[in-house]
């Protein structure tokens, strides 16, 4: 059961995350239109989707167990958004397969990492409480980190490369991790429905 204060702790750090994403969407998304970045434009995405999240887990936050549940399991379908927007994005680059640049490709990931770090960081002593809702968030924040990481690379490749293929495989990376995310969040919030009818 969390105490009153560390509740309200919970919902400052949810309220700050929710923050940092939204604002670093605009910046990444924007970078991805201007150099063609695949992996950029389902990252900027994946950062709108964990807005959407953290905003869904602060307004849950109070409700009943099994309220709460039934949200984990619409987060689930929420964390498989990005990967609908990386197919889409797969679609148009093959008529204009050409590298995005570089240095901004690296430097664009590497500011997102810098603020995916610090919200799982903000989350990471939380994922054990409220069952599958903040255990979407701090899943979702590490799984980012991760992903900044290749983006980072694949701009490093590309510089030697000059091939669209570093960028292409990191999009398709990112996709795959937000669907096993999605995954765990299901079995998370399933496991929470049941033990709350069980309680009933």
């Amino acid at each position: 059961m969390t105490k009153p204060a560390e509740h309200q702790d919970l919902r400052r750090a949810v309220l700050l995350v929710a923050l940092l994403n939204q604002a670093y969407f605009g910046v990444e998304f924007a970078v991805a239109l201007h150099i063609g970045s695949v992996s950029l434009f389902a990252d900027s995405v994946d950062f709108l989707e964990d807005t959407a999240v953290n905003l869904l887990i602060l307004i849950a936050l109070g409700w009943s167990m099994r309220a709460r549940a039934r949200v984990g399991m619409a987060m689930a379908s929420v964390l498989l958004v990005p990967t609908v927007a990386m197919l889409w994005s797969v679609w148009m680059k093959i008529g204009h397969f050409i590298p995005p640049a570089p240095m901004p490709l690296s430097l664009t990931g590497a500011g997102a990492l810098a603020v995916n770090l610090t919200c799982a960081f903000l989350l990471a002593r939380y994922r054990k409480h409220r069952g599958s809702l903040t255990k979407a968030a701090f899943l979702s924040a590490r799984n980012d980190a991760y992903a900044n990481i290749a983006i980072i690379a694949a701009g490093v490749i590309t510089t030697f490369t000059h091939s669209a293929w570093p960028d292409m495989v990191v999009g398709l990376g990112i996709m795959l991790m937000n669907a096993d995310a999605a995954r765990e969040v299901w079995k998370a919030a399933r496991e929470e429905h049941r033990l709350s009818s069980a309680t009933v």
